[in-house]
């Protein structure tokens, strides 16, 4: 996939699935900004695609406040004088806050929906211009197999990341006027940090691997999604919400996962 000439930012990029995108786009040839709430770890993936012979800078970045949102883009613009690819990696799962309804305390839903969904449109509404001013793009965000399939396990993400899904879809219709592509993602289990307090403990590790059809999925194998919906093979798809999650959606949910009573 060739990316050179192309300007990249990718969200918590720390980490996980933003941190295995910005170094598989980068090898693509883009020039990539790396954004994430931790700038230490932001400044290491730079470091990682720097020794690997890319470009990138890193700021750090949180996706729930409007003000760094812009100043993520303005870094890309100042560095590198465009903006063509957007992914909205950054998001949190609070397994310990988040769960039924009836228990989730309003501020732990308050901060799930400000950095998974406003954290996507606050990114989206300071790249636009920014991107139509570069000739285009592609916009992917990540939503969730819990945006198709909720199983009641996290009502504040599933409800986050539904939400992405629809923007996702919505944001289209405008974007493609000025020549942006909006797609998203959405993964099953990925064995990365956010996951980790998840998959720690060995039975339930074995029961989301046998809840997918080829087992857990890998960042990497995400990354390489992200990169060919950044480029132009992937220029007929916009507004589609992708189910990448190794068939965890076709599935029948474990019992060892399903919500007590």
């Amino acid at each position: 996939m060739d990316l050179d000439g192309r300007v990249a930012i990718v969200t918590g990029a720390g980490s996980g699935l933003g941190r295995a995108a910005a170094v598989a786009l980068a090898a693509a040839g883009a020039r990539v900004v790396v954004g994430d709430i931790d700038a230490a770890t932001a400044a290491h993936t730079t470091d990682l695609i720097v020794a690997a012979g890319g470009q990138s800078c890193s700021i750090r970045a949180d996706v729930g406040a409007p003000e760094e949102c812009a100043a993520l883009v303005r870094r890309a613009v100042d560095s590198y004088g465009a903006l063509h690819i957007l992914y909205n990696s950054a998001g949190i799962a609070l397994a310990r806050g988040d769960g039924f309804v009836a228990d989730i305390e309003p501020e732990v839903w308050e901060r799930v929906i400000r950095v998974n969904l406003s954290g996507t449109f606050y990114c989206c509404h300071y790249a636009i211009g920014a991107m139509q001013a570069s000739g285009g793009g592609s916009i992917i965000n990540t939503a969730s197999s819990m945006a198709h399939l909720p199983n009641g396990l996290l009502d504040g993400y599933a409800a986050s990341k539904g939400g992405v899904a629809t923007l996702t879809r919505s944001m289209a219709v405008g974007c493609g006027a000025r020549n942006i592509r909006v797609n998203a993602i959405s993964p099953g289990y990925v064995d990365t940090p956010i996951n980790a307090p998840l998959l720690r403990n060995d039975k339930v590790r074995t029961a989301f691997a046998a809840g997918h059809a080829t087992g857990l999925q890998t960042a990497e194998e995400i990354a390489d999604l992200v990169v060919f919906l950044a480029g132009d093979a992937s220029r007929s798809l916009t507004g589609a919400v992708l189910t990448c999650d190794r068939g965890w959606t076709a599935f029948k949910v474990p019992d060892v996962l399903r919500p007590a009573p």
